[in-house]
């Protein structure tokens, strides 16, 4: 019995995805609930599993995009079940040790002992190859050592043999390969050379590498362009000294992560600080419907991380909430879960306002670009020791800027000086955000 296997149930939002990477190969045995595939939208990797145990016979290739409800595989139950007629047979298994040339009748006795002569590719370096990717190497006689990888983990993408047959001249792609070069014949006449291409497309320079964006990639270069061309956006800055909050968490670093299991980071101050400028300047927290203005009630502040998918937001619910012990977990774990592409869909909506921290890669200062549909977002930035007046004389302290921009249509110019002066102030006395002030 072959049962179909449809893409992943995606979030209401999103229509297509792309089916990042198999894990299982067609025509392999795999048993219920194995991880087969990863597959991957403009906010989140999903995870394929296995309704059963079976053949697997995969339908679509790795980087193809799928849309709700599309066939992604079929999978005959039991063990070495065989394919139906109208199955994708699965990729012919490769001998333990044979040459990539196989198949391929050649030209004479000693082309034949050359290729005896040479390194062969065995079933074992293509095992880890998705089925299109090895049946793209098989049918050009190529090897794995050849290639550079710019998948998951430097593995070999469709993407990547396509570019190296168009990049590579047909005698370096059978070098090593158990294939002789052809012997020329200077005598014969040399056959008519074709017309220059007209097609009107234009090929790659030798020294660039194409590759397919993401997904994640994809949308949000959209959505910072669409953002771009309907918001109004302005950029503030201001200055904070950071000494207050160092010394806070000089004194009180060790105490902390012994009573709570987590370290007191920067990140906590600046959660509660926003949430605390957030109240008092409501208009920050909202956002435009058409003609009218939401006002959140709650503040859900999205923390932007970094992942190797790229930037990520996800949310901090009800953050007013939050302790300081809290935040810091919180944003423990969702930093975790980007890292492992482990974020749910739930964990990346709903944000009221969002803190990106530039300062971790070194940025002096930046003007950030708003998440939409929210109004306003925070930018933090590396600290570094600079002059500073206190009680009329110059003292060094640690400094940081900040940057808040905003959707001028909505919020006012004083509105966002003052709310960005709110943070400043709770910053440089933290026994504000104690005591809620």
């Amino acid at each position: 019995m072959s049962i179909s296997i449809k893409t992943p149930e995606l979030p209401e939002s999103v229509d297509e995805a792309t089916l990042l990477i198999w894990h299982a190969d067609s025509g392999s045995t795999v048993d219920r609930d194995d991880k087969i595939a990863d597959v991957e939208t403009d906010k989140i990797v999903l995870e394929l599993f296995a309704p059963a145990d079976g053949t697997l016979m995969t339908k679509v290739a790795e980087g193809d995009i799928i849309r709700r409800g599309d066939v992604v595989a079929l999978l005959n139950e039991g063990e070495g079940s065989g394919a139906s007629e109208d199955e994708e047979p699965a990729d012919d298994p490769l001998p333990e040790s044979t040459p990539a040339a196989t198949g391929k009748t050649m030209a004479s006795e000693a082309s034949s002992a050359a290729a005896d002569a040479a390194p062969e590719v065995s079933s074992d370096e293509l095992k880890g190859l998705s089925p299109s990717v090895r049946r793209m190497m098989v049918e050009n006689n190529l090897h794995p050592s050849q290639i550079t990888g710019s998948g998951k983990g430097d593995r070999i993408t469709r993407q990547d043999v396509q570019r190296f047959l168009d990049e590579t001249p047909e005698a370096k792609k059978n070098l090593g390969l158990g294939q002789a070069e052809p012997v020329l014949d200077l005598s014969a006449p040399k056959p008519p050379q074709p017309a220059p291409a007209t097609s009107g497309v234009k090929e790659d320079p030798p020294y660039v590498r194409r590759v397919q964006m993401t997904q994640l990639r994809s949308r949000v270069a959209t959505r910072l362009k669409e953002v771009q061309h309907t918001a109004a956006l302005l950029t503030t800055f201001n200055e904070v000294n950071m000494k207050p909050v160092m010394d806070i968490r000089a004194k009180y670093k060790e105490r902390f992560q012994k009573d709570y299991g987590v370290k007191l980071g920067f990140m906590s101050f600046f959660v509660k600080a926003s949430v605390e400028a957030l109240k008092k300047f409501p208009i920050v927290n909202a956002q435009m419907d058409g003609r009218d203005i939401l006002y959140h009630e709650a503040y859900h502040v999205g923390v932007a991380v970094d992942s190797p998918r790229g930037l990520v937001v996800p949310v901090l619910r009800n953050a007013e909430n939050m302790s300081f012990a809290d935040v810091e977990r919180e944003i423990r774990e969702l930093a975790g879960k980007a890292k492992e592409a482990k974020l749910a869909y739930e964990d990346l909506i709903g944000g009221t306002f969002t803190i990106t921290n530039g300062g971790v890669f070194g940025s002096m200062l930046s003007t950030p670009i708003i998440n939409a549909p929210q109004s306003a977002i925070l930018g933090m930035h590396s600290i570094q020791e600079r002059p500073w007046v206190e009680n009329g004389e110059v003292v060094v302290r640690p400094v940081m800027y900040l940057a808040l921009t905003y959707d001028h249509r909505l919020i006012d110019g004083r509105d966002a000086v003052q709310f960005l002066g709110s943070i400043k102030e709770s910053l440089e006395d933290p026994s504000q955000l104690m005591l809620q002030l």
